[in-house]
C-alpha cells in the first residue's frame, strides 16, 4: 500500500485556510515539531491526532500566534502568522473560535453571560441584539433553557456545550477544538460529536479537531493527520488510516501498547540508576 502521507490532498492550495510546512519548534532543546506538514481545507472538518506529548496543543498555539515557529512556515487565511502585528493577530483571532479542553467557562456568571462575554468585549452591540444572539446560539446546542444557570450546575456535557455556544456567538470562519470528547460519558459524547458536525455543515466553517479518540472522530472527519515524532506520519480520509499498513497507524488506531511509539520516556539504565551508579 502507498504511504499515506504522500497521498495528495483533493484540492488546489489556495482552498486552504490554514497552511502549516515544513515547521520546526523545540523547547529547551528538545525538538516538538520537525518538518510538519498539515493543509486545513475550507469547509472540512480536519482531525490532528497523535500519542499524548506529540504537540498537537503546540500546533494550535502555533496557528493562533501565541508562539512562532524556529523554521518553516504558519500561514491563516493567507498571511503568514509570523509578519503579523500584534493587532492583526488579534484581528486574525477574532476569526476563530476555540472550545477549550475544560470549557474555561468562567465560574462567577451565569451561562449566558458566559455566552455573551466575547460580544461584549469585541463589539459594541446593544444588549437586545446580544440577547437575540445569544440566545439564538444557546438553542443551536440545546441550552437556551439553562441560560441563567451557574457553572457548577452543569453537568460535564452541558458545560461544553456551553462553550461550544461561546465559541461560534462570533460566527467565527474557523473553530478549533481541543481535545473536545475528554471526560465525557457515551451519551454526551455522542452530542458533542452531532454538534461539530452540524455546525460545520449549517454555519459553512472549517473545523480543527485536536483529539486521540480514535474511533470517535473518524465518524466525522473528512482527513485526518496522524502526528509522531515532530511530523505527519500518516494522512487521509479516516478509511485510508484504518487500511494502513503502517506499524505506527496500526499501533495508534488499536492502541497497543508495542509498536514504534514507545511507553517509555528515554532515560539511564533502570538497573544502574536503582543502584546509584553513575550515568
Amino acid at each position: 500500500m502507498a504511504d499515506l502521507q504522500s497521498t495528495p490532498q483533493p484540492s488546489a492550495e489556495t482552498d486552504a485556510v490554514i497552511d502549516v510546512r515544513d515547521v520546526h519548534y523545540a523547547v529547551d532543546g528538545r525538538p516538538i515539531f520537525a518538518g510538519l506538514d498539515i493543509r486545513v481545507r475550507r469547509g472540512l472538518i480536519t482531525a490532528v491526532m497523535g500519542p499524548s506529548g506529540t504537540g498537537k496543543t503546540t500546533l494550535l498555539r502555533l496557528i493562533t500566534g501565541q508562539i512562532y515557529a524556529s523554521r518553516g512556515h504558519v500561514s491563516v487565511f493567507g498571511r503568514e502568522i509570523g509578519d503579523m502585528g500584534r493587532a492583526e493577530i488579534y484581528a486574525t483571532r477574532k476569526r476563530m473560535g476555540m472550545l477549550f479542553q475544560n470549557g474555561a467557562l468562567l465560574t462567577d456568571v451565569d451561562v449566558f453571560d458566559n455566552v455573551a462575554f466575547p460580544v461584549r468585549e469585541h463589539t459594541n452591540l446593544p444588549e437586545p441584539l446580544i440577547r437575540t444572539l445569544v440566545l439564538t446560539k444557546l438553542e443551536a446546542v440545546g441550552l437556551r433553557g439553562a441560560a441563567h444557570l451557574m457553572p457548577s450546575e452543569l453537568s460535564g456535557g452541558m458545560a461544553r456545550r456551553v462553550a461550544l455556544a461561546r465559541a461560534i456567538v462570533m460566527d467565527p470562519e474557523v473553530l478549533i477544538y481541543d481535545e473536545p470528547f475528554v471526560g465525557l460519558d457515551p451519551i454526551s459524547l455522542g452530542v458533542i460529536l452531532r454538534l461539530i458536525k452540524q455546525m460545520n455543515d449549517a454555519l459553512g466553517i472549517t473545523s480543527v479537531v485536536v483529539s486521540h479518540d480514535v474511533h470517535e472522530i473518524a465518524t466525522i472527519a473528512d482527513y485526518s493527520y496522524l502526528l509522531s515524532e515532530g511530523k505527519v506520519v500518516a494522512a487521509g480520509t479516516p478509511a485510508q488510516l484504518a487500511a494502513s499498513d503502517s506499524a505506527t497507524v496500526r499501533q495508534f488506531m488499536t492502541g497497543g501498547a508495542e509498536g514504534p511509539v514507545p511507553f517509555h520516556y528515554p532515560a539511564a539504565d533502570y538497573a544502574s540508576e536503582l543502584l546509584g551508579e553513575p550515568a
